[in-house]
């Protein structure tokens, strides 16, 4: 009996890390699956997309640059998936239609909380961009209890809307870019642009932190070395990238195809050993 086939499409995408975690996670219940990745330009997406699940595919992750358009696929979309308006999880219904998912929230939180133990209740958090990996995270950081959530974006008009959509004046607003060294200093501070993904730093300065704060970067590896080595300099309590993201995000995956949640934390340290 062949193997049930799983991917994860993006450009590029020959760095990413999921074939290996997932293979990790079948491996914790014995099951066999093949899951490959699948570059696809923006413009061969939706073509790719359909091809895979046409000749069997039962599910697929999404990243950069595609999030937004997986969301445009969906037949049915999950709540996390509509207020984010991307989704990262492609599952094939029994009919044959395209269930959406997003999973980044709820895998930020995770690593968070749960892994890093911080606590967000009543805290003040600042949110760096306003594109689809801080629509991701953006409704997540005020369900877990953040007292006020700033979110700054280079293009003003994107942190509005975002701030629009979530619907909670008293908790969310936005300040522009060049008012961040008026802003004073925060609990949290997420990165959610993706100026490290192309290789650009941010100019940020230290007056962002507040006494014990945590500096959290969606991305990880090389990407998430600008942030993470301001914030230390910065003082920062916890320096943390998204590594650990990942991996919950990709168990959430694995658990709505598979129906059994892995153990995260042991492909967690694995792949962090690998990357020392």
């Amino acid at each position: 009996m062949p193997a049930v086939q799983f991917a994860v499409f993006g450009h590029p995408i020959s760095h990413s890390l999921s074939p290996r975690i997932h293979h990790a996670f079948a491996q914790q219940f014995g099951i066999e699956l093949e899951y490959r990745a699948i570059d696809a330009a923006p413009t061969q997406f939706d073509a790719a997309v359909r091809r895979f699940f046409d000749a069997g595919g039962a599910g697929a992750n999404v990243t950069l640059p595609h999030k937004a358009a997986a969301f445009a696929l969906g037949d049915e979309r999950s709540l996390a998936a509509s207020r984010a308006g991307t989704a990262n999880v492609l599952t094939r219904l029994a009919d044959g239609r395209l269930a959406a998912h997003n999973t980044d929230g709820d895998g930020m939180l995770r690593d968070l909380t749960e892994r890093h133990r911080v606590d967000l209740r009543g805290r003040h958090a600042l949110l760096l961009g306003a594109g689809g990996a801080a629509h991701g995270v953006a409704w997540h950081l005020l369900d877990a209890g953040v007292q006020m959530l700033t979110i700054v974006n280079r293009s003003p008009e994107a942190a509005h809307a975002l701030v629009h959509a979530m619907g909670e004046p008293a908790r969310a607003r936005t300040r522009n870019w060049d008012e961040l060294a008026d802003l004073g200093g925060h609990d949290l501070i997420v990165n959610a642009t993706s100026a490290g993904v192309l290789g650009v730093a941010l100019q940020l300065p230290f007056t962002l932190l507040g006494s014990g704060a945590v500096c959290y970067d969606l991305s990880y590896g090389n990407a998430a070395s600008g942030f993470l080595g301001w914030a230390r300099a910065a003082g920062a309590r916890y320096a943390c990238d998204g590594l650990g993201m990942l991996v919950e995000t990709a168990a959430d995956a694995f658990a709505l195809w598979h129906g059994r949640r892995p153990d995260t934390e042991p492909v967690y340290r694995w792949l962090r050993q690998q990357a020392a």
